[in-house]
């Protein structure tokens, strides 16, 4: 059976994408959705109710004030994800869903790292930043704020660099991406 109060039978699929099975499969969805109170929560609830769990989401505004764009990304094999985006095809708020191929689309994600730096460490974090084409943002007594913006791996890799230093706080947005070309979504 399906979640309690549903009358869906769950599937082998299914029930691989809701306990943690991971494909290796990364899929970017770019939506375009009307700007309105409670599409993100039915849309976020289809994937819920579906066993899937999201990766990062950004929600943004378009170049029309009418048009949201949600960017999900999530981990699962190509059936149950064709399942939810045809669910989500049903959704009256949502104008069009695209499945962007990691190698045809561009993705980058900002991330903000608070490190503690004394006097020795602050100058390696700056050279970390450097290297890694960061920004620093904030300098106090006790720590740096690093920018760093990119690929999810180069977040990964920048936080690897840095946490030994001690890593008071991190923030990600989540990744947005957009198709290479000239296609639009």
């Amino acid at each position: 059976m399906g979640e309690p109060g549903t009358k869906e039978v769950l599937n082998l699929d299914d029930l691989q994408a809701s306990s943690g099975f991971r494909t290796g499969r990364k899929h970017i969805l770019s939506l375009l959705v009307e700007n309105k109170p409670g599409v993100l929560a039915r849309i976020s609830g289809l994937f819920a109710r579906r066993g899937f769990n999201i990766d990062s989401l950004a929600v943004g505004p378009t170049d029309d004030d009418q048009i949201s764009r949600i960017t999900l990304t999530v981990d699962g094999a190509s059936h149950p994800i064709d399942q939810v985006t045809k669910q989500m095809h049903k959704l009256i708020n949502v104008i069009k869903i695209r499945d962007l191929e990691p190698n045809e689309a561009v993705a980058r994600e900002l991330a903000l790292f608070k490190v503690s730096a004394d006097g020795d460490s602050r100058g390696q974090i700056m050279e970390y930043a450097e290297i890694f084409r960061g920004r620093i943002v904030d300098v106090s007594k006790r720590s740096v704020t690093v920018e760093v913006t990119g690929p999810d791996d180069k977040i990964e890799a920048f936080e690897q660099m840095v946490r030994p230093f001690g890593l008071i706080e991190m923030v990600r947005t989540g990744e947005i991406a957009v198709s290479r070309g000239r296609t639009a979504t």
